[in-house]
């Protein structure tokens, strides 16, 4: 007979906090579409923010206060507050038994996404991190395609992510409230694709700097990694740039692979080429939401009490590897 896995809990009940423009615009009009999660609670430091919000989406109730946000009948909690708010409201939802989805990057620095880490594996609750990127189907394929060693030996993956974003009141702009510019913001990223294509990363060597745009942050990142595996990877992140031919690239010793209109674009296909020795080029197109695959993944590890795809610790070995390049540069 085959034992069918019951879920141990029946329906996630959301509380988001953090009322910022991808919440509004993104994560809320994600989260319900799917069948088995409702939003309930909204919490912003602003009760007219959160007010509004909790109106817009028809969410029960509406927060100023946290500890009272985190006993409103919720048990999962996304967090999408400025950076230097996770640590705090990571610990308190743990402490209060909830299951917890936390934007990058994690922390402002390890040593609190340690005892992010820790507190969370204390009080039993699942700690995931939304990278989002790591779930698009073809993301999937090309990774499925480098374990089955069709490309051969890896030789380098080369990521970009340039966008424009001048300076203004948004919180990525106030270092204590960011920790950083465009490497926190999106390099994040970067460094997880990096780590999901190639294995965890031995080394990374980079520059940051303000090229266009002048703010206590910097506008352009750049590093090159070296795989444990003795594979190379590079990626490039900026705030400056209008037009951008933002991909991914894989080279192995027997073929390659690019991924297109996967990173900064919404609302097209994404183009997944397969070039290997000896056969003709394919081309594979899909257009789906990431972040709707991501909350699907991450509602399924909440309610059958599994490890998310994407974990806390992720998010703690993404940000060591962040405060190394910064590190090297300041």
């Amino acid at each position: 007979m085959i034992k069918i896995k019951k879920p141990s809990l029946k329906k996630l009940k959301w509380g988001v906090a953090g009322c910022g423009r991808f919440t509004e615009t993104s994560l809320i009009p994600a989260l319900s579409l799917l069948r088995r999660s409702t939003l309930i609670s909204i919490y912003s430091h602003s009760s007219d923010r959160a007010k509004n919000v909790a109106q817009k989406f028809g969410a029960m109730n509406y927060f100023s206060d946290y500890d009272e946000f985190l006993n409103s009948n919720i048990n999962s909690v996304y967090i999408g507050s400025a950076n230097a708010h996770h640590y705090e409201q990571v610990i308190k939802a743990a402490k209060a038994g909830k299951n917890i989805l936390c934007e990058k990057p994690l922390a402002l620095n390890s040593s609190q996404a340690e005892e992010m880490v820790k507190v969370c594996n204390e009080n039993n609750v699942l700690f995931a991190v939304n990278y989002v990127h790591r779930f698009h189907p073809l993301v999937k394929k090309a990774r499925e395609l480098l374990n089955s060693n069709l490309l051969g030996k890896l030789v380098s993956i080369n990521l970009n992510f340039n966008m424009d974003f001048p300076p203004g009141d948004n919180f990525r702009f106030k270092k204590d409230l960011s920790g950083g510019g465009a490497l926190r913001d999106l390099g994040t990223h970067m460094i997880d694709l990096l780590r999901f294509f190639g294995g965890e990363i031995l080394t990374i060597n980079g520059t940051l700097d303000k090229l266009v745009y002048k703010s206590e942050v910097e506008d352009f990142a750049a590093a090159m990694i070296k795989f444990k595996s003795d594979a190379y990877g590079y990626f490039n992140v900026s705030y400056n740039n209008k037009k951008a031919f933002n991909r991914i690239e894989i080279l192995g010793h027997k073929g390659a692979l690019s991924i297109e209109n996967l990173i900064g674009v919404k609302g097209v296909s994404a183009k997944l080429t397969i070039l290997l020795e000896g056969e003709a080029k394919k081309a594979f197109r899909k257009r789906v939401n990431k972040l709707l695959y991501a909350l699907k993944s991450i509602q399924r590890s909440f309610l059958y009490k599994e490890t998310p795809a994407v974990t806390g610790v992720d998010g703690l070995i993404n940000l060591r590897l962040m405060e190394e390049l910064e590190r090297q540069c300041s």
